[in-house]
């Protein structure tokens, strides 16, 4: 498991507090600069009928974009840069991780929950501006019989409050289990020498499974986001 092991690149340590560079932050870091390249070069031309590069900038695009204006509607352009860049920093997190030799970010829980809890209390902060106190209304249905209080506000409650929890987690564990799944068949080919072929070729399809579920994951995680932003403008 050493593939998830954070190790300090460059130590730092501030007062009491341990802020050392590692390989987290370095891969982190990376996929900014890569995101920033990938969209500036991409884009830079802007030529009327757009190249290999432009296409896949202007696809990355209207995918976010619909994404938004499917779950949330009009009201939801506002948070588009936020969503964008959310998608591209976890699509290309994810896609790094599987080059050998590198990290991959998103198979930690705590750069997955600090993700998810950013948006949960942006998503609260905005429920509360746009309605006031009427947020509250989220936790108990319009409609609803009354005497159903007792019951629906604690289950709203804790599905609410559990957001964080699923969306950290189902991006997280999908990164480790693949990279687990990768190494372990890896380690068939090289025990099974002549006889690896076998396996070698169930691990060129599992790989070429895991870039999907690289896009796949980072798709998830925004439209969720959407969703989540959805509840917070429209409520109910």
């Amino acid at each position: 498991m050493h593939q998830f092991e954070v190790t300090t690149l460059l130590p730092i340590q501030l007062g009491n507090y341990d802020i050392s560079f590692t390989n987290s932050a370095l891969f982190m870091s990376l996929s900014v600069l890569l995101v920033t390249i990938f969209l500036v070069g991409s884009t830079r031309g802007r030529a009327l009928v757009p190249g290999r590069w432009q296409s896949m900038a202007e696809m990355s695009y209207e995918m976010v974009a619909n994404l938004l204006r499917d779950n949330v509607g009009s009201a939801g352009r506002q948070y588009f840069p936020f969503v964008f860049t959310l998608f591209m920093f976890i699509l290309f997190g994810n896609v790094i991780g599987l080059v050998p030799g590198t990290f991959t970010f998103t198979s930690h829980i705590v750069v997955t929950f600090a993700m998810a809890m950013i948006i949960f209390v942006a998503v609260t902060v905005i429920g509360f501006a746009r309605h006031g106190a009427g947020f509250l209304r989220l936790f108990f249905p319009h409609g609803a019989p009354l005497w159903t209080a007792v019951i629906l506000i604690p289950i709203e409650l804790v599905s609410y409050l559990s957001r964080p929890i699923s969306l950290s987690v189902r991006l997280f564990a999908n990164m480790v289990v693949g990279h687990v799944l990768l190494k372990v068949i890896a380690g068939f080919v090289i025990m099974l020498g002549v006889f690896g072929f076998i396996p070698l070729g169930v691990l060129v399809g599992i790989t070429a499974l895991e870039f999907l579920v690289a896009a796949l994951q980072a798709y998830v995680f925004t439209i969720l986001t959407c969703i989540y932003l959805h509840d917070a403008i429209h409520l109910h």
